[in-house]
């Protein structure tokens, strides 16, 4: 599984890497040091927390994020192979975007949850791009 820097998860989580820190040594996400000392977080963490606190994310001044491109990069949250179809659901700081796409497609891409992914939406379409 992949592990984040307090830094990366922040940016993933739209938050600011003090508010990471914060929320790390309350125990809100669980870390754990790299062999050279840094704090990282597991990559399911930040994903369930990102659920949790996500939908709401703001900068630090209180303001909600806004996007003026059409690239979200962001965690995977969820990931649900049906028969026929698959879900694949990202946290894009206060962006929760959901592609629905073939399971046969959602196999050959392969997302995990607490991956980073970043969510391309055009129009109506959202396609995901493995970071």
């Amino acid at each position: 599984m992949q592990s984040y820097t307090i830094g990366q998860a922040a940016r993933l989580l739209g938050v600011s890497p003090d508010t990471a820190r914060r929320w790390a040594d309350a125990d809100r996400v669980v870390t754990h040091r790299d062999h050279v000392g840094r704090r990282l977080i597991n990559g399911r963490d930040p994903a369930a927390f990102s659920m949790e606190v996500g939908q709401g994310a703001r900068t630090e001044d209180g303001e909600p994020y806004t996007s003026a491109r059409n690239a979200f990069p962001g965690i995977v949250t969820a990931v649900r192979l049906g028969d026929v179809s698959a879900q694949v659901g990202i946290q894009a700081g206060p962006h929760r975007l959901v592609r629905l796409l073939t399971r046969e497609a959602g196999e050959e891409l392969g997302p995990e949850v607490g991956m980073r992914a970043t969510a391309r939406v055009k129009s109506t379409s959202v396609h995901i791009d493995r970071a």
